[in-house]
């Protein structure tokens, strides 16, 4: 990029992206915090957790049209100048309109950006086209590296599921990516969702390079492992697991102050009882939860990337401490043999 000194990055060990020549780092950043996630966050604050992060090795990003309406992508633009071997994820399924009567941050959809757009879901070949060239106009870059159907699936759309579906698949979403794909404008394509089932059903439409997976394979929750995962390894299809926090409470954990959260709402009382018995075993090893939270999903041969939500420098700094925890095999060892991993789950290697 012209007018800023090249920044060589020095990148944390990097995993491939599917049969693609695109690697990115085992720990990345996933940046809704940065779209202004249920709290404001200066240009500042966000300039600050993308060098903090950038600066720790940590050479990929994953955002979206969707996160603070083209908030979080400007920020990402403007932290990736002078950046190099940053790779860079965004999404596409929802286009940005003109919405007049927005005047301040008031939250929206979660979000809290005074920017005067709302998201409109649309996976046509057209929808998906423009929502590129305009994420790359947002982005200031000349091309994206993956992109990811976004929230493509019941769990968002319900009873008109098979109507987006079918706008995806027959109204020309798909084959959009394809010719992306193909044209060299982007190396990976993969969608960005929070349920297993949809994803067996759109492997069946396409070839998707990586699976974005939020909250379903991880410490508290591994059902992916009974046909998602053997099937991602048949065909080659790498996974990036978001939300390894499973929405906070693998973060926080049951004795907090914080009231604790799973997929997004209060955590059952049946979740809560299974995080007191994580946290049982890890006070007995003295490993922190977050960290066994964060390293487990690695583990995994299909993983190719674990991109915790990072809103700040402090929470980079946190996150790499977690990351580079000693964990003990024997930690591990107990929680297989209390039935807290699914017995077809890798375990992290003993850090030496």
């Amino acid at each position: 990029m012209l007018g800023f000194p090249a920044v060589i990055q020095t990148c944390l060990p990097r995993r491939a992206v599917g049969r693609t020549r695109l690697q990115v780092s085992e720990l990345g950043l996933g940046a809704a915090s940065l779209g202004n996630l249920y709290r404001p966050m200066s240009d500042a604050e966000a300039h600050e957790t993308l060098d903090a992060a950038f600066n720790e090795g940590i050479g990929y990003v994953d955002c979206a049209p969707y996160y603070g309406f083209g908030l979080c992508e400007q920020r990402v633009g403007e932290g990736l100048k002078g950046r190099e071997g940053i790779v860079v994820s965004t999404k596409v399924g929802r286009l940005l309109e003109p919405a007049p009567g927005v005047v301040d941050d008031s939250e929206r959809f979660g979000f809290r950006s005074a920017l005067p757009f709302t998201p409109v879901f649309d996976y046509s070949y057209d929808g998906v086209m423009k929502s590129w060239e305009s994420s790359l106009q947002r982005l200031g870059v000349a091309r994206i590296d993956m992109l990811y159907v976004h929230d493509i699936g019941r769990m968002t759309h319900g009873y008109r599921h098979p109507e987006r579906l079918q706008q995806l698949i027959h109204g020309g979403g798909l084959r959009a990516l394809a010719k992306l794909r193909a044209e060299g404008q982007i190396d990976a394509v993969g969608i960005g969702v929070n349920e297993v089932q949809v994803c067996l059903e759109l492997m069946e439409e396409a070839d998707l390079d990586v699976i974005l997976l939020a909250g379903r394979y991880t410490l508290l929750e591994q059902k992916a492992l009974d046909v998602l995962f053997p099937e991602c390894a048949r065909r080659g299809t790498s996974v990036v697991i978001g939300g390894p926090y499973n929405s906070g409470i693998l973060a926080t954990g049951t004795r907090s102050d914080v009231v604790p959260r799973f997929n997004y709402e209060v955590a059952a009382t049946d979740i809560v009882f299974r995080v007191r018995r994580l946290e049982r075993v890890c006070r007995e090893f003295n490993v922190p939860l977050p960290a066994a939270a964060l390293q487990f999903p690695l583990a995994h041969p299909q993983v190719a990337s674990v991109i915790p939500g990072l809103g700040g420098s402090e929470q980079v700094a946190q996150t790499m401490t977690y990351y580079r925890t000693r964990i003990p095999a024997e930690f591990w060892q107990e929680l297989r043999s209390q039935n807290l991993i699914h017995e077809a789950a890798p375990l992290p290697a003993a850090q030496t």
